[in-house]
């Protein structure tokens, strides 16, 4: 569930959860048994029972204690305003007077006289590292966030594990991107591939075993809900007001359904699937339908815009000329520096990025043409890794297999997978084996698993949650959002409807109004409201 853009939803809506799902989309069979028991802490109840009170505990001696704000560190990269601190957690919630570690938070004063207050932010992941919210208010000043920042101080953090909030790393991933030369993705993986991606997936697991002992069993979605209430404690407000994008959405449902009581303003952006069947091996599959979904958006505004790109008067012909542009990187027939280190897996890493973002759609297009008339320099700019940030990149891996293979029960068995993987790919081969080689150490994690938190609140338990969401959205299919909904009773759905935004706050004038409205007011537009996609990318004038 990564989130790569950060930006910025029906009249009245009337939707039951069967009228919402994807299009074209099959059941899948669930990974484990599905069961009616609510299970409030993902535990144990002796053991969710020692960690409430832990998680008080530590709340109590973070209020005391609260944050000593200082000058940003050189190696966050936040300037002045910006203001960095560290609040203390335990590892184990379940025994506060245990190992500690130290989470780094950020801050931007609310800049207008009427506060309300701090205003938390999770990017998403798990493993995105919130540190640089606090720039919002200047990085994107003619949007929303400005404007929220005159009432609220602004205030990110990195979550247990990311940045310098006692990092994990695993060594070398599984993601194409992170590989240091050219590597292959076949869309048809042999059984010896398959061998190869298992020995690799199983030797992560092992690292991450080695690297973080006995902390692997705690960095799971309750244990970052517990953190969050402890920068609460920590920041001296008496109830949370909190923004989550992507695996952030599913992070603030479980805040809320942990600590109902404490929730001011929880706004839900780009909403993960909260049922327990589907967290996170079943999401994961139907995720991969709803990406091949919008990678044929992309191929039919290409193809739309052949004038330009030349790549083709149909989706069908543009994915051909993809295909090509995959066989001559892995066939290495590019020649010199321009293709080193860029092979399918790289390519493919690159633009899963038009599944996240319409705003990259031109320039993915123009690299492609490019390609294809012979210049291969901005194809490989693309795709290429980025060696500098190849450190924060595999932090942000080890805590994402982390969290999603600490979170839920796995499939143990690769024959499981592998049915599976070869089922959905038949219809959606853009993204299907990457997203399961990426996802696979969780087959031979070594830490412990839980049961995932049935996320939901009684009537009147929570004030109104706001919810986010664009109906084809890939990476937190649209299902997700309406299925919050329902089980947070006095929310409030606004939909991008024909959009395919991740990151729906800020960049849409419909949606931002009603998320100000929201945050500054306490205001919802009723059960659901309803806004107008963004307009479509104009194609780059030159193609280039």
């Amino acid at each position: 569930m990564r989130s790569v853009a950060l930006h910025g939803a029906l009249g009245a809506l009337v939707l039951t959860a069967a009228s919402v799902v994807p299009s074209g989309s099959a059941p899948v069979a669930a990974p484990f048994p599905l069961r009616d028991a609510r299970s409030t802490a993902g535990t144990t109840s002796a053991t969710g029972t020692a960690s409430a009170a832990g998680t008080a505990s530590a709340a109590s001696a973070a209020a005391a204690a609260g944050i000593d704000w200082t000058d940003c560190p050189a190696a966050e990269q936040l300037p002045a305003p910006v203001e960095c601190g560290k609040v203390t957690v335990p590892v184990d919630y379940a025994r506060p007077g245990g190992e500690k570690i130290r989470l780094t938070v950020s801050r931007r004063r609310a800049t207008g006289p009427a506060r309300q207050g701090a205003l938390l932010y999770n990017p998403g992941g798990p493993g995105g590292n919130g540190m640089s919210f606090p720039m919002y208010a200047s990085a994107f000043g003619d949007r929303v966030w400005r404007k929220l920042n005159k009432a609220y101080d602004f205030v990110g953090y990195a979550p247990r594990g990311v940045g310098r909030s006692a990092p994990l790393t695993c060594g070398e991933s599984a993601r194409g991107r992170s590989a240091a030369r050219p590597a292959r993705s076949p869309r048809d993986p042999s059984a010896a591939y398959k061998r190869a991606m298992r020995r690799k997936a199983a030797a992560y697991a092992a690292a991450c075993a080695a690297r973080a002992g006995d902390r692997l069993d705690h960095f799971t979605t309750p244990d970052n809900a517990r953190d969050l209430e402890v920068l609460r404690a920590a920041l001296g407000s008496g109830k949370l007001n909190f923004v989550g994008t992507s695996y952030g959405s599913y992070l603030g449902a479980v805040y809320a359904t942990l600590f109902p009581g404490r929730v001011r303003r929880l706004v839900l952006d780009s909403v993960v699937d909260p049922r327990p069947g589907r967290v996170w091996y079943r999401s994961d599959l139907e995720q991969n339908i709803a990406f091949e979904r919008r990678w044929l958006d992309w191929k039919r505004w290409v193809a739309r815009h052949h004038s330009v790109y030349r790549l083709g008067r149909t989706p069908r012909a543009v994915q051909r000329q993809f295909d090509k542009v995959r066989a001559t990187l892995d066939a290495g027939r590019v020649g010199g520096s321009a293709g080193r280190g860029v092979g399918s897996r790289q390519l493919l890493a690159d633009y899963v990025r038009v599944g996240y973002d319409a705003g990259t759609w031109p320039r993915h297009a123009a690299a492609l043409s490019a390609f294809r008339r012979g210049d291969p320099r901005p194809l490989v700019a693309e795709a290429a890794p980025d060696r500098h940030g190849a450190a924060a990149r595999a932090n942000s891996d080890a805590v994402y297999n982390a969290v999603k293979c600490s979170d839920a029960p796995w499939p143990r068995d690769f024959a499981r997978w592998d049915r599976d993987g070869t089922a959905v790919a038949r219809r959606a081969p853009f993204q299907t084996w990457e997203n399961a080689w990426t996802n696979l150490p969780c087959a031979y994690w070594h830490g412990e698993r839980s049961r995932p938190v049935d996320v939901g609140a009684r009537p009147g338990d929570l004030p109104p949650v706001l919810l986010l969401a664009a109906t084809r959205d890939p990476a937190t299919p649209y299902e997700g959002a309406v299925r919050t909904w329902l089980r947070l009773p006095g929310s409030s759905l606004v939909t991008e409807r024909g959009a395919g935004t991740h990151g729906v706050a800020g960049g849409n004038t419909c949606v931002d109004r009603r998320l100000t409205a929201y945050l500054l007011h306490g205001r919802t537009p009723g059960r659901a409201a309803e806004c107008a996609a963004r307009p479509a990318p104009r194609p780059l004038p030159d193609g280039s």
